[in-house]
């Protein structure tokens, strides 16, 4: 095997979603870490050289920055146990503070971006020789600083299993990030290397106007994910119809008359099946079933740690309404 004996030990004592995170917070720290120092570079570059491409960029990082601080709660916090006041757990804690995040990139980067790009049109902004050349290295070291970062979330995300990975929501934001800080610095490089050749701040501008619409184009996207999953989003359809599979599969099972699944954190999921039992079993019999299904169903997904079945014998068409939606309570 490899690893160290303390490594290994790690491995078996620490669950899988703890060491993840783990690799995580590391990720998000390195990002933190290089978005201060980039944001800081960026600010006086941009204050120093008159940039309005620079300033967007230093907007930019300062986003990103507090962005890390919500990942990093998000980290901690939904990974809390249920309790009485919240007997799902904390789970979706993750899915808030990703969606705190997106605000974050849309307010105080895109929104900047478009300030400043629309005041370097009003005013013409110039900039002087020395101006170009600070610019020209902060980025240049952004590019570089980002470029790490940026690897450091790949990275983690094939050690994760690619695109899977992506689920994480916190990994996820890392990886948008990082992508479009890496393409927003490209950008303002362009945009200032062509206001240096051409004298004209009609290029600089533009870029800022990219950046902006780069920036709500990714907070667009990431909102839109952590909204879908906060209001109730459905296990994917591949799980779903495992999961159908196996209560077919079971001896005792006539039909499975509606199945609804929701995601309750990134390895917690609900399961709400509604079924219909082969006549002729008592009802001690009923019982003994729901509970081997339900171990079953634990044991064959582990991230379906909430198993409710109702046992029915209305028609079909009828019991394909959520139990929301009759008003109904119960099952095995």
């Amino acid at each position: 095997m490899s690893g160290t004996s303390s490594e290994r030990q790690e491995r078996k004592t620490t669950p899988a979603g703890a060491r993840a995170d783990r690799r995580t917070r590391v990720t998000v720290l390195v990002a933190l870490a290089a978005n201060l120092v980039i944001a800081v570079a960026k600010a006086v570059g941009g204050a120093l050289s008159g940039s309005p491409a620079l300033l967007s960029e230093a907007a930019h990082s300062v986003a990103d920055a507090f962005n890390e601080v919500f990942l990093l709660a998000a980290l901690r916090r939904s990974r809390r146990p249920a309790d009485a006041r919240h007997p799902f757990g904390y789970g979706k804690e993750r899915f808030f503070w990703s969606l705190l995040a997106a605000v974050g990139i849309f307010v105080m980067g895109g929104c900047f971006s478009f300030f400043q790009g629309f005041e370097a049109l009003r005013q013409g902004t110039r900039e002087t020789s020395r101006g170009y050349v600070v610019g020209l290295t902060v980025l240049g070291v952004a590019l570089l600083a980002e470029g790490v970062s940026l690897l450091r979330a790949l990275h983690q995300v094939r050690r994760r299993g690619g695109r899977a990975a992506l689920r994480d929501p916190a990994l996820r934001t890392v990886v948008a990030e990082d992508g479009t800080a890496v393409l927003g610095v490209v950008l303002a490089i362009a945009g200032m290397v062509l206001h240096m050749v051409t004298g004209q701040v009609v290029w600089e501008a533009s870029a800022s106007l990219a950046i902006g619409v780069l920036l709500v184009y990714v907070a667009y996207r990431l909102g839109r994910e952590a909204r879908d999953q906060l209001i109730g989003q459905a296990a994917d359809p591949e799980l779903s119809g495992r999961i159908r599979a196996l209560l077919r599969a079971q001896p005792e099972i006539d039909s499975v008359e509606a199945l609804f699944t929701m995601k309750l954190g990134l390895d917690s999921t609900l399961v709400a099946a509604r079924i219909d039992l082969a006549p002729g079993l008592d009802s001690e019999r009923v019982e003994e079933v729901a509970d081997r299904i339900k171990r079953s169903l634990a044991a064959t997904f582990p991230a379906a740690d909430q198993i409710f079945l109702d046992v029915t014998d209305r028609p079909a068409g009828e019991a394909r309404q959520s139990p929301a939606a009759t008003g109904e309570r119960g099952g095995a």
